[in-house]
């Protein structure tokens, strides 16, 4: 067992929750057992893709590390870390190899999830300890209709990441009466979401993709069976069955995490393409060695600023989604609005650098021994989540066009006739 392993299995002592002192000295053990752990990650990436999953073994090493319970309440067990500290473990994760990142960054982000069940359900999930894992999908593809004993659920969720391994897989239904959609206060379905043990879901094999292919996001079915009503919540104005600053406004910090991963496989493309220009490669047509050449160490250099960028950018967003997260002022849809104006523009940042160091690399990084390769396209994949789609730009310019004609005077339009 780890050393951080050893430490971590310990009760919770009788200090403040976010003592700044106790988290700090759990994250660098952590951190530290993360890099030693790096080598064997690099080495079996090609077997992690192979497979399309993190094999058991290596889930177990990661659980004895502690990352599946960084955000699962110290109540039940789980570290319960601040957020900035969080992003800082996924980050790490993904800069060593992004479908491990993924699939840490999905694993544990389950755990915000869980206070919005009933106290009762929630308690079963981490009966056996706080490193069970939920998976799931947030897309409305199933329905629930009410019945006496509980809700009647059918559906089928795509994107099922860490399902293989997961104890427990959430899904989003749409609420029907009579087979028909139940339309909310605004017109729109009303969606529930639930969670069952793993055991009771059918996983189909549909896994076969160009990008994070060690996820093992494949899709997931319910078939027609009802789900006890303790085991439903609602997502959107649900209240948490416990305290915490993270558990209160579910919504608004999962974009965030996706950020971490973004920087995080930004940084490993940048670590990547250092690292063979540092073996001395000479490139075709090109006397100097790679690392020699200005051209390359001009575009290294450029490629450096753009994660310098996007890492402080993290930072900040991070430091002040904790803040608001204190002071329970994150339940609104202007923070959920900027912070996934941030996770796109981090995701697209990170798709630019892990593009250019793969130019960089040149004919050899079309290799599939080369990590330059994977980088990209698993960088590539993880930009295609609906959470960081370019299209929800328009939220963010929306409010920002709303928010500057309430702070700006109204001019009177100027007649041109004359």
């Amino acid at each position: 067992m780890s050393t951080a392993a050893s430490s971590l299995s310990r009760p919770a002592e009788n200090n403040s929750l976010y003592d700044g002192r106790r988290i700090s000295s759990l994250a660098s053990r952590m951190l530290a057992d993360i890099t030693s752990l790096a080598p064997e990650l690099v080495s079996r990436a090609s077997e992690f893709e192979s497979a399309r999953r993190i094999p058991l073994d290596v889930i177990d090493e990661l659980k004895s590390i502690g990352v599946f319970r960084m955000l699962v309440p110290r109540s039940l067990g789980g570290l319960e870390f601040d957020l900035p500290t969080a992003m800082d473990i996924v980050r790490a994760l993904a800069r060593i190899d992004g479908s491990v990142g993924w699939t840490v960054m999905i694993g544990c982000g389950g755990a915000i999830f869980a206070p919005t069940l009933q106290r009762e359900t929630l308690e079963q999930v981490y009966q056996h300890g706080p490193n069970a894992i939920i998976a799931g999908s947030l897309q409305p593809a199933g329905t629930a209709e009410e019945m006496p004993a509980g809700w009647r659920v059918r559906g089928r969720w795509p994107f099922a990441s860490g399902c293989l391994h997961a104890e427990w897989m959430l899904g989003l239904c749409i609420v029907t009466r009579d087979g028909n959609p139940v339309p909310g206060d605004s017109g729109a379905p009303i969606t529930r979401g639930f969670l069952m043990p793993a055991h009771q879901w059918q996983i189909e094999d549909t896994w076969n993709v160009a990008g994070l292919k060690g996820t093992g996001s494949h899709h997931i079915i319910f078939r027609d069976a009802v789900v006890p009503k303790a085991n439903f919540f609602d997502l959107d104005n649900g209240v948490p069955c416990l305290p915490g600053p993270l558990y209160q406004a579910v919504l608004p910090t999962l974009p965030v995490l996706h950020g971490a991963f973004a920087v995080g496989m930004g940084e490993g493309a940048l670590d990547e393409i250092i690292e063979m220009a540092n073996n001395g490669r000479v490139q075709q047509r090109t006397s100097l060695a790679m690392r020699d050449s200005e051209t390359f160490q001009g575009e290294l250099g450029r490629v450096g600023a753009k994660v310098r960028a996007a890492r402080a950018f993290l930072q900040v967003q991070a430091a002040n989604h904790w803040r608001d997260a204190l002071t329970g002022t994150l339940r609104d849809q202007a923070h959920f609005t900027h912070a996934t104006q941030a996770a796109i523009w981090l995701a697209n940042i990170a798709v630019d650098i892990a593009g250019k160091c793969f130019a960089l690399g040149g004919g050899s990084a079309l290799y599939e021994t080369s990590p330059l390769q994977r980088r990209l396209r698993d960088m590539q994949a993880a930009a295609q989540h609906a959470a960081v789609q370019e299209r929800h730009y328009v939220n963010a310019g929306r409010l920002m066009l709303h928010r500057h004609g309430d702070l700006m005077p109204r001019r009177v339009a100027r007649d041109t006739r004359h």
